[in-house]
């Protein structure tokens, strides 16, 4: 019996202290709890984001986003040809988040991208009214492809997100230049069309009444003109008539012309660019911390509709960790997907032929 009550003493002793402390963390973490965020912050991994062309329109406004966006601790690595940028690098740092900003200008490419883990390129030529896609490509390709060596040089395991149009030809370009590096890895190479998918949002939030937040619309293929394929079947809590279909799909394939008209010679999208590109920049981020992330990203793809495709992706620690399948198709996108392919393949194989 006395063995018996010891035990029971002692669990009933135990069961009071386990309270006590828990009603001690309790009122510790409500009186404290807000002071030890910043501890917390720093468990999570930080990381250097490197964006080439900084001092440009997008660069600007995505490195704005970026400072404010990142997990504390992280360093975000300014490069322009543009002598402003060690300003912007300046302005940037007096916004109070813990991103260390630093600014590199043209002959400092190597210092702004050692140890990158992330590199972003809105760096190149905006598109102006009246000019088309050739002229475009043959102004940027050079760029591109002088930005994607010195990539190769410095941080070839950084995972590489393309913003410089026509990037249905620039991603190739990059990717051809780590294939001659030996350093290819496919995983690791996008072209960021998030800003399809975000003009997409806002036009059906607009059209149908809807809270944005709640709207979901895969957008595949590529990234300009008709290659640019909304799904507009598969959005859910919404139904379109054939005449809404045949309005908005164009609306969203020629939501860039929209801007350049709209500002007059004046410049193209670089806010909402800006955006979208912080956007998906925070998902590499979460995919490289651990967490289980899908967005949409123009990535190569073996035996798919084309060698480069928008398509639904799951990030991880290592880029791209699975190509999602993006679903059944509507009668109406099964036509314009077959329609645009000769164009998007014909985009890419000018990629491939500027690295023969």
């Amino acid at each position: 019996m006395l063995k018996i009550e010891i035990i029971y003493n002692y669990s009933r002793n135990f069961a009071y202290y386990l309270l006590d402390l828990i009603v001690f963390v309790r009122d510790f973490l409500y009186l404290y709890g807000q002071n030890l965020l910043p501890i917390f912050y720093y468990w999570r991994i930080q990381m250097k984001v490197a964006v080439l062309g900084a001092a440009g329109g997008i660069g600007q406004a995505l490195s704005l986003l970026l400072k404010t966006q990142l997990p504390a601790g992280s360093e975000l690595s300014l490069y322009d040809v543009a002598p402003v940028v060690p300003g912007v690098a300046v302005d940037l740092s007096h916004i109070p988040t813990d991103v260390k900003v630093a600014g590199f200008g043209a002959d400092s490419l190597g210092d702004a991208l050692t140890g990158a883990d992330i590199v972003l390129i809105p760096a190149g030529m905006p598109r102006k009214p009246g000019m088309d896609r050739a002229d475009l490509f043959a102004v940027n390709a050079g760029i591109i492809k002088t930005l994607a060596e010195g990539i190769v040089a410095n941080c070839p395991k950084a995972l590489v997100g393309i913003i410089t149009n026509p990037v249905n030809g620039t991603v190739p370009i990059v990717a051809e230049v780590f294939k001659k590096a030996g350093t290819y890895d496919a995983s690791r190479v996008f072209g960021i069309t998030t800003l399809d998918v975000i003009r997409s949002e806002a036009f059906i939030a607009e059209l149908k009444g809807l809270n944005v937040a709640d709207v979901k619309i895969p957008v595949i293929g590529g990234h300009s003109g008709t290659t640019i394929l909304p799904l507009l079947s598969q959005v859910e809590g919404a139904t379109f008539t054939d005449e809404e279909v045949a309005t908005l799909t164009p609306r969203i394939q020629n939501a860039g012309t929209e801007v350049v008209n709209a500002k007059a010679g004046g410049g193209s999208a670089t806010l909402s660019m800006g955006a979208a590109a912080a956007r998906f920049c925070m998902s590499l981020v979460k995919g490289l911390q651990g967490e289980d992330v899908v967005d949409y990203a123009y990535v190569a793809v073996e035996n798919g509709d084309a060698p480069y495709f928008a398509h639904p992706v799951r990030l991880g620690k290592n880029g791209v960790e699975e190509i999602l399948s993006y679903g059944e198709l509507s009668a109406f996108e099964e036509k314009a997907k077959n329609d645009m392919l000769a164009t998007l393949k014909s985009d890419i194989q000018e990629g491939v032929d500027f690295m023969a």
